[in-house]
């Protein structure tokens, strides 16, 4: 099947959309990095980690990807000689019409957090949003308590517009949420 996403690479990182090759690895990272994560996503499984539910993922990224609703990431770093998987970005939601405008939502593993990793990757996805989707106006939540990931959206220019109350369920619990969105005017003015 032809690659549906792009590969994004650039300031010693790779973007691609996973493939079924990358599960030992993500497994990994996920196992290894389950209590950093918890309390930040919502509830999984051990059964979500298995072969054939990543098997599944990965045909409904490329599935999504091919109907233009969603584009997943995974975020690869040179480390050593050897391209290592830290994370993932996902950009969903995708609204045309009169909205254009895409949902962001990101997360790292547990030993690459704190380096910068995922403020140089929002860097790199943001003219896919912008330049090759066409969209105008990219949005991400994140907790209130989140100040890395608080940091990464205004490094990139990201407004924080407000809170959601009850927006997501997070470990099991429904948890507000500050909001942040970039526009295409916004994002401009910083390039210019």
């Amino acid at each position: 099947m032809r690659q549906p996403t792009p590969v994004i690479e650039g300031d010693g990182l790779l973007l691609r959309c996973p493939h079924q090759s990358d599960h030992i690895e993500w497994r990994a990272l996920r196992v290894k990095s389950r209590k950093f994560l918890t309390p930040y996503e919502p509830r999984w499984s051990d059964a979500e980690l298995s072969a054939r539910n990543f098997a599944a993922r990965v045909r409904r990224n490329r599935r999504d990807a091919m109907l233009g609703t969603e584009y997943a990431f995974f975020i690869f770093t040179h480390i050593g000689k050897r391209l290592t998987l830290v994370g993932g970005l996902t950009l969903s939601n995708v609204r045309r019409r009169a909205a254009q405008n895409v949902t962001l939502g990101y997360w790292m593993g547990a030993d690459y957090a704190g380096k910068g990793i995922m403020t140089r990757s929002v860097a790199l996805i943001l003219p896919f949003v912008f330049d090759t989707l066409a969209l105008h106006r990219i949005e991400a939540a994140c907790l209130p308590d989140n100040d890395a990931s608080r940091r990464v959206l205004k490094a990139n220019g990201f407004k924080e517009i407000g809170i959601a109350e009850h927006y997501l369920q997070i470990n099991g619990a429904w948890r507000d949420h500050m909001l942040f969105a970039l526009t295409r005017e916004h994002y401009d003015a910083l390039a210019g």
